[in-house]
């Protein structure tokens, strides 16, 4: 009788903390976006405050951002340009932008080869001309059948693909006299 007694004194525990709980998960909410008739305008998203910048959003640096100063376009790089510049450039030209410019940026990537309009070579003289500032805006921007590649690639990224560009374009157009002294040595010398 004891034993039946203490059991019915831990079943009546038991069920009386299992009732016994907070209910925070059963709290009034909204779910994003979800419509609200506590607000007047029925949103449950409130629109963000006029001049509200996310955090690493404030983009001060203009030439950097659009590669303009002022409605110039720029004509330099907004920071070194590396070795490793180079190489993520490289990367990234690869994966954005040689499918359609190719590898060599001559305008014959593999869309080009499944009939799509080919982009201009990279190598004529308008494009090795161009200020690096125009590439950032093409990129940034998009130009006649190429769309805009900002929400895809981040202003870094695309500083560094246009320096490889500036690297193939210089590749392609290069001559023994701009291969250094002791470099060209070498080569003259293999050439024997």
């Amino acid at each position: 009788m004891k034993g039946t007694a203490a059991l019915c004194s831990l079943a009546a525990l038991l069920a009386l903390t299992a009732g016994c709980r907070q209910k925070m998960h059963d709290e009034p909410r909204y779910k994003p976006l979800a419509a609200s008739d506590f607000f007047g305008d029925g949103l449950s998203a409130r629109p963000l405050v006029e001049g509200t910048v996310a955090r690493g959003q404030l983009r001060t640096d203009q030439e950097f951002y659009t590669g303009k100063a002022g409605k110039e376009l720029v004509k330099t790089f907004p920071f070194p340009v590396t070795r490793a510049v180079l190489e993520r450039g490289r990367e990234r030209y690869s994966i954005f932008c040689s499918p359609c410019h190719g590898r060599l940026g001559n305008g014959d990537g593999v869309v080009v080869e499944r009939g799509l309009r080919p982009p201009p070579s990279y190598h004529i003289d308008r494009l090795r001309e161009a200020p690096p500032g125009h590439f950032f805006d093409v990129v940034t921007n998009g130009f006649g059948a190429m769309a805009s590649y900002a929400s895809r690639i981040p202003a870094r990224d695309r500083w560094a693909i246009i320096a490889y560009i500036r690297a193939l374009q210089f590749s392609q157009h290069a001559t023994l006299a701009d291969v250094p002294a002791e470099e060209r040595q070498r080569l003259l010398g293999a050439e024997k």
